[in-house]
């Protein structure tokens, strides 16, 4: 971790940066970074363990402007409200979440529709997609950044709707859930009706699943991408980048990572980036 931590806390950054905190069931949060703005997508971590995080990636908490929660699962948005409060930052989420989070209207979150730009900054703005999951009003969120590069962050649903994949085909990066494994989900331990919930219509995308709708969008224009949410029961790194990349074929040509749950192990960058005085010879995914 130390060389992550001093390539990052050495860069000057003229574009966006995409750095997750962690993935998984455990936890999810996502950081956002221009040079003048920090946004969070999620917030599911407890929140000793997000100032922690967050100081991996040389970020002071102080310095978040915003939260986004996409749905209300613990895992998503344990601390946000908490967070929001300590660090004095907006917190963003859709009614149905706020609602069933407990958190008020206008004096503890900013609620938004599905399809609402949300402007950050200048620098930033977040669309909320809508997608199916189960018991929760879920969205993924395309972030925008100056130069009109997109960036989007896509887990817990159990198919890409038509508006989202019309979205993910103009992204420069995608983050996307990778969950599970099908052969490994069917013959293990689970009952039957819990391996059909999450291979459901609201459950989770599969590692086929993510790769054949990769392979529709796939275009020069996809620079980088993520595989998140691993299932760490019923899927493994290397089945989800193997089914992945064998469904793009080499329509791809973009970098490829997994996103742990342990922490922030590397970012991608989106725009032109200049490295000053870096003490390492190479950064990992630009």
């Amino acid at each position: 971790m130390d060389w992550f931590k001093e390539v990052l806390c050495r860069l000057t950054r003229m574009g966006m940066e995409i750095t997750h905190l962690g993935s998984g069931s455990a936890g999810n949060s996502t950081l956002l970074r221009s040079e003048e703005t920090c946004v969070l997508i999620d917030c599911g971590f407890s929140l000793k363990q997000m100032e922690a995080r967050l100081g991996l990636a040389c970020v002071e908490p102080s310095s978040i402007d915003a939260i986004l929660v996409t749905h209300h699962h613990s895992d998503h948005s344990k601390t946000a409200l908490r967070a929001s409060k300590n660090w004095d930052s907006v917190l963003h989420s859709n009614l149905e979440t706020a609602t069933r989070m407990g958190w008020e209207p206008m004096a503890e979150c900013r609620t938004f529709e599905s399809l609402e730009r949300i402007v950050v900054s200048e620098e930033i703005s977040l669309m909320p997609i809508p997608v199916p999951h189960d018991d929760a009003d879920n969205v993924a969120v395309i972030a925008s950044n100056g130069d009109g590069r997109r960036a989007a962050i896509v887990t817990d649903l159990g198919e890409l709707t038509v508006d989202l994949m019309r979205h993910l085909s103009g992204c420069s990066h995608i983050s996307i859930e990778a969950n599970y494994d099908h052969s490994r989900l069917m013959s293990g331990p689970y009952p039957e009706s819990l391996k059909r919930r999450i291979s459901g219509r609201g459950g989770h995308l599969s590692n086929t699943q993510t790769g054949d709708a990769l392979a529709e969008i796939v275009s020069n224009r996809l620079e980088s991408l993520v595989l998140c949410h691993l299932s760490e029961r019923n899927n493994a790194p290397h089945l989800a980048e193997s089914e992945v990349l064998m469904a793009m074929e080499d329509k791809f040509v973009g970098s490829i990572g997994i996103s742990r749950q342990s922490g922030p192990e590397f970012s991608h960058w989106l725009g032109p980036v200049s490295y000053t005085h870096l003490t390492l010879p190479t950064i990992l995914l630009v």
